[in-house]
């Protein structure tokens, strides 16, 4: 080989070391580019991950406990509880009322305190019932009142033994309409204040119809 052609294959040598000199740096440069690449991204991942982990705060419970509602019960029994009064009304005298001054009345036909007045009876003649303990109002005694059961199942107030009943025909506070009159078998009567019936005449709204009983 002359010098000249050892000094081309030298130099031809030399370019391709060169060469492959230049693909390995860039091979390795990108290699430990990924390397590093993927070296973040893990610490990204576990932070991710970290935050996926925790577990959240707990929400503070209230402090503040909201007040029961109060049961209606107590209530509605008291507003259903039947009372009983005593009113002036005209020659009668003070008689018994329910606490609207509604005129109330015995049953000559009733056994003590078992009512026997039902059915069609109890249409012209309403018992006075209750879905609570009756309650004394103005000048009626409180140990005269009772109840007693109907054969519906109802609870009927009772006043010195009697059970006691309102008259269809009545249409307003005051109204006797059925004073004495004689219906399904037996007379009627308005109670005095001590629990007996009371004597006089009827007196009414001005209704014609007022005085029938029912037979």
């Amino acid at each position: 080989m002359t010098a000249e052609s050892a000094e081309e294959h030298r130099r031809k040598t030399g370019m391709k070391t060169g060469k492959k000199t230049t693909r390995r740096t860039r091979v390795g440069v990108a290699v430990a580019t990924v390397a590093l690449l993927a070296a973040v991204g893990g610490c990204g991942d576990d932070d991710d991950n970290g935050d996926a982990g925790a577990s959240p705060s707990p929400t503070a419970s209230p402090t503040a406990t909201q007040s029961p509602t109060e049961s209606p019960t107590a209530t509605a029994e008291a507003d259903e509880a039947a009372t009983v009064m005593v009113r002036e009304a005209g020659d009668l005298g003070p008689i018994l009322t329910d606490g609207e001054g509604l005129t109330l009345y015995l049953f000559e036909a009733d056994e003590g305190e078992e009512s026997t007045c039902n059915d069609a009876c109890a249409v012209a003649w309403p018992p006075l019932t209750t879905s609570g303990d009756p309650q004394a109002g103005e000048d009626a005694d409180a140990d005269l009142l009772g109840t007693t059961e109907r054969d519906d199942g109802s609870t009927q107030v009772t006043y010195n033994g009697h059970p006691l009943y309102y008259f269809q025909n009545d249409k307003e506070p005051g109204d006797t309409t059925g004073q004495g009159v004689v219906g399904f078998g037996a007379a009627w009567f308005a109670l005095t204040a001590s629990g007996d019936k009371a004597e006089g005449d009827a007196q009414d709204s001005g209704d014609d119809d007022a005085v029938t009983g029912g037979y």
